[in-house]
């Protein structure tokens, strides 16, 4: 994610070239222009090359355009903003928890406090994980004597796993009657607040824009862009090139925002920093249960976050 100061606009400009979107974008962009430029050419010089109509039906095409666009684009940031829900909905569902069980055992139950630290941290490390690439097992807490990342390398959905070991100790905890039953009932709810969000996340990634409407989408564009040029070199000449080249800049660079955004939990520049925030979710539940963290190795990083000064 980028990490900008809003009011800032000479600053955010400064940075106009150091995006990977608005470079892949301005290759686009420069193509439509090179496009524009040989058609003026031929145009000016050649042949007559404008289209039989006027500006009026573009005019109404555009309109619907924007309209499917404005529509692309506020579903596409529905889906980013779900996904930011739920994970601080996961922060929150972590941070109650962990209260509740520091609430429930004793201080000198270090070994439950322990387990459950690093056990709800592991959960959003490798919910994390489950979301990207895989699961990277180096970077969870050992809570099986050395075998937690062989273990948990058995399972295809390592988040479930956790989570039925978590309610596991639980239980182990009522057959030593350091909970009781109505405290393990509100354990149950936060627990499964965890397999509902991971739940939510999973349907969020694993059901896109539907494929036909993107491709809509992007052939309508790409039919615009190559044919408005057409309809500009008759009435503007020379100054269709920069009209075309503003008209591709807008379009094109609309579409690729709904693209990034609506799969919120990639490594996209745009993306949710969700490193940042599984790792403030493990600084919490260790502070919370009073369990340092360990220290002697340290975890692995992702540059989830881009500074624009």
């Amino acid at each position: 994610m980028i990490i900008y100061q809003a009011k800032d606009w000479a600053g955010a400009l400064r940075h106009f070239h150091t995006s990977y979107s608005i470079q892949v974008l301005l290759r686009r962009v420069g193509f439509v222009s090179v496009y524009g430029v040989l058609l003026t050419l031929v145009d000016q010089h050649v042949i007559d090359v404008h289209l039989p109509f006027d500006g009026t039906l573009f005019s109404l095409l555009g309109i619907t355009l924007s309209l499917l666009l404005v529509f692309r684009t506020n579903t596409a940031y529905d889906r980013f903003w779900e996904g930011r829900r739920q994970w601080g909905a996961l922060v929150n569902y972590s941070r109650n928890l962990a209260v509740l069980l520091d609430s429930l055992l004793p201080d000198e139950a270090t070994a439950n406090r322990t387990y459950f630290a690093r056990s709800l941290s592991n959960f959003a490390l490798a919910l994390k994980g489950h979301l990207r690439a895989g699961v990277d097992f180096a970077e969870l807490d050992d809570t099986d004597n050395g075998n937690e990342g062989q273990s948990l390398s058995q399972y295809t959905h390592v988040p479930s796993r956790i989570a039925a070991l978590i309610l596991r100790r639980t239980q182990a905890l009522r057959q030593d009657n350091l909970v009781n039953d109505a405290d393990l009932i509100t354990i149950r709810l936060y627990h499964q607040a965890l397999l509902d969000i991971t739940g939510a996340c999973e349907r969020i990634k694993k059901t896109p824009i539907p494929f036909s409407y993107s491709f809509f989408i992007k052939l309508f564009i790409t039919v615009y862009v190559l044919l408005i040029p057409f309809v500009l070199v008759k009435s503007y000449g020379y100054f269709a090139i920069p009209a075309t080249t503003l008209a591709a800049y807008a379009l094109i660079g609309i579409e690729m925002i709904g693209d990034e955004i609506e799969e919120p939990f990639g490594l996209d520049c745009n993306d949710l920093p969700l490193n940042q925030i599984a790792q403030t979710i493990r600084r919490n539940m260790h502070e919370i249960l009073g369990v340092p963290p360990l220290t002697s190795e340290a975890p692995k990083q992702e540059v989830d976050f881009i500074k624009v000064n």
